[in-house]
């Protein structure tokens, strides 16, 4: 026979351990729930919460991006879905020629995407450095034989997983190929893949509006008619993107780009396979300049060359820290060593 104290402390016990496999059962669901996460999950808002690419609050900041190889040629232009991303890489796809985007999309979600056109393996260590799932139409056999060894989570137009893909008959090929964010996200989910996003992100400051800025140009030595320039608008703190002197409207909402940062990251180009591919030093260290509220900072960028899916850094020269973006949309420009660019 037990003594009533002894009765108390034995009740007692018992409380506690259930309350202990509670809450153990609680988390095991929790964290099964977030590893199994459903579209319709990673969409759920979360105050107070900041999309690690723009810095901005929104519905969907947990989403993993998506990085969509978009077209440069004019034949493509307007894009679609270009003003809704929140970040875009640009660069060359031949060396002193042709360049392509990556549009990262967390926040949004443009009606339409496009158009689409093949990767290049030197793509391939800038989205895993986002964590993103990587979108494109084929490919070289370099970045083929890459994905094909499952480097990374990537959903292929050629393949077309799930009907995540169409193409247009008003537009020539190979500039007709579209998809949404839909389709893309249902595609992600039947495919088996992660939809949470696990990059760490940028750190991110509010803009200085400055009334005695002036309103000046920045250009970028792509070569025709592949150059691009910003115009940076003191009122608005914003750049407005241009490429050949004509506007870039994005098809969906016919509106200017508009940026709040805009990166020149110098990297080493060279041919390789004749006239039909590039290899740019992408994995390493390097100058660059950051645009934003109308200054220039200089840089240095930075990406570890044994870890592909290591973070793409941008130090301040002095003080050795990454540098914060203004929150809004960033384009990061990548350029050749001696490439001309401008700013006046």
């Amino acid at each position: 026979m037990f003594s009533p104290k002894t009765k108390l402390m034995l009740i007692f016990s018992c409380l506690l351990l259930a309350l202990g496999l509670i809450f153990v059962w609680h988390q095991s669901e929790r964290i099964t729930e977030i590893n199994n996460q459903s579209i319709e999950q990673v969409n759920q808002p979360v105050l107070g919460q900041a999309n690690p690419l723009s810095g901005m609050a929104c519905q969907n900041h947990q989403r993993r991006p998506l990085a969509v190889v978009l077209a440069s040629d004019p034949v493509a232009r307007p894009l679609a879905g270009l003003s809704q991303a929140d970040l875009v890489i640009e660069m060359p796809v031949i060396t002193g020629s042709i360049t392509r985007m990556i549009a990262f999309y967390i926040c949004q979600s443009p009606e339409e995407i496009g158009s689409l056109r093949s990767a290049r393996h030197d793509f391939v260590p800038l989205a895993l450095g986002f964590d993103a799932i990587f979108v494109h139409w084929g490919g070289s056999h370099f970045i083929l034989d890459q994905l094909d060894a499952g480097i990374i989570d990537n959903i292929d137009a050629l393949k077309n997983p799930y009907n995540a893909f169409y193409q247009k008959n008003t537009i020539p090929q190979p500039h007709n190929g579209f998809t949404t964010m839909e389709r893309l996200l249902k595609a992600a989910q039947k495919l088996g893949y992660r939809l949470v996003n696990q990059f760490e992100g940028y750190g991110h400051i509010q803009e200085e509006l400055n009334q005695e800025q002036t309103s000046r140009v920045l250009r970028i030595g792509y070569s025709y008619p592949y150059n691009i320039s910003y115009q940076y608008e003191p009122a608005t703190n914003s750049y407005l993107r241009y490429r050949t002197n004509l506007k870039e409207i994005d098809r969906n909402n016919n509106q200017q780009i508009e940026a709040k940062n805009i990166v020149v990251m110098r990297v080493f180009s060279k041919q390789i396979e004749g006239p039909y591919y590039n290899d740019l030093d992408l994995e390493g260290s390097g100058l660059c300049q950051i645009y934003q509220n109308g200054q220039v900072i200089p840089c240095l960028w930075q990406k570890s060359e044994k870890n592909p899916a290591s973070k793409l850094k941008f130090l301040n020269k002095d003080t050795n820290k990454e540098i914060p973006f203004v929150v809004g949309q960033t384009w990061i420009e990548i350029v050749e060593p001696n490439q001309e660019v401008t700013w006046e």
